[in-house]
């Protein structure tokens, strides 16, 4: 424990320059008095760190001091292969870098760990699209990308599914989501933060208008509410079914005992649920809304006289 986290002090100094002990602390999640310890000791270890007393004082290492990557677990080195897989990349037109990166990242690991790092482009591979479909054609996707990463305003020409279809706006790109093999980009806009498929751009011009992101945006924190807000437009009623065992299993409802479980169940509309109901066959029985059980019931009473005899 105590060597792992006189690593991450380290790495802590070396990637942002002067931290006060009060800093250190409240980073590794310790008492400042623990981190004199540490420093200490990296000291004794022959770490070129110095400390400077004063208002503006603090740790610091010497100048141009680097440690190098060989305190990476075996575990580590897979998921920083893992989490940079190229597809994603590729698509944002950083391909070319990652390349770099894991080539510099490789070498700079121990032998043991190379080869551990290595199976993991050998042995997995992310394909994010689902089946029936080649994925998305994102021709803009790296433009969008750069004006992202350079903080730049771009205008797009953008086809929608409302009247009109298509249109032109000049938006701040915040920041891009990949969800189930799609991307999102989230922007700011003259009707405030909204969300765009990216394979909808149907054209895109980046200025030289530079913004900034507003105070206390954040781009997880925004995507958790999108999406919450997505269900709860999605789901406009909800329908009482009983379910066996295998129903509950199937549709994510803990069942009552060994036998039915009658459940209220979220539904988008009663056509998309008796689609989704009747995949269940046997496994499911319909009590409410009246409507969609009608429904159910006279189409297995057409599939019943078809395949009679």
């Amino acid at each position: 424990m105590r060597a792992s986290r006189l690593v991450t002090l380290l790495l802590l100094l070396q990637n942002r320059g002067r931290m006060t002990a009060r800093q250190l602390a409240e980073e590794l999640e310790v008492s400042v008095r623990t981190v004199y310890r540490d420093v200490e000791a990296l000291g004794a270890a022959g770490i070129p760190l110095y400390g400077d007393a004063g208002h503006a004082g603090g740790y610091r290492l010497l100048d141009g001091y680097r440690t190098r990557l060989t305190g990476l677990t075996a575990d580590e080195a897979q998921a920083a292969f893992l989490a940079a897989l190229p597809g994603t990349a590729a698509e944002l037109g950083l391909g070319e870098a990652l390349t770099t990166a894991q080539l510099k990242l490789r070498a700079a690991l121990p032998a043991e760990l190379r080869e551990h790092a290595g199976r993991i482009q050998e042995r997995f591979l992310l394909d994010a699209p689902g089946w029936y479909g080649d994925g998305d054609r994102t021709p803009y996707l790296a433009v969008i990308a750069g004006a992202v990463w350079a903080r730049r305003a771009v205008v797009l020409r953008y086809r929608r599914w409302r009247a009109p279809e298509e249109i032109e706006r000049r938006v701040e790109p915040y920041g891009l989501v990949l969800k189930a093999g799609r991307w999102y980009l989230v922007a700011g806009g003259p009707s405030g933060i909204r969300t765009y498929r990216v394979d909808q751009i149907l054209e895109v011009h980046a200025l030289e208008d530079e913004f900034a992101i507003p105070d206390g945006f954040g781009l997880a924190a925004y995507w958790s509410g999108y999406l919450a807000d997505f269900r709860a437009r999605l789901h406009t009623g909800d329908a009482l079914v009983r379910l066996t065992p295998e129903g509950a299993r199937r549709l994510g409802v803990t069942p009552v005992g060994d036998g039915w479980t009658e459940a209220r169940v979220p539904i988008e509309s009663v056509d998309h649920a008796h689609g989704e109901f009747l995949r269940l066959g046997t496994d499911i029985e319909v009590l409410a809304p009246a409507e969609l059980r009608d429904r159910i019931a006279e189409t297995v009473r057409a599939l019943a006289t078809r395949y009679e005899g």
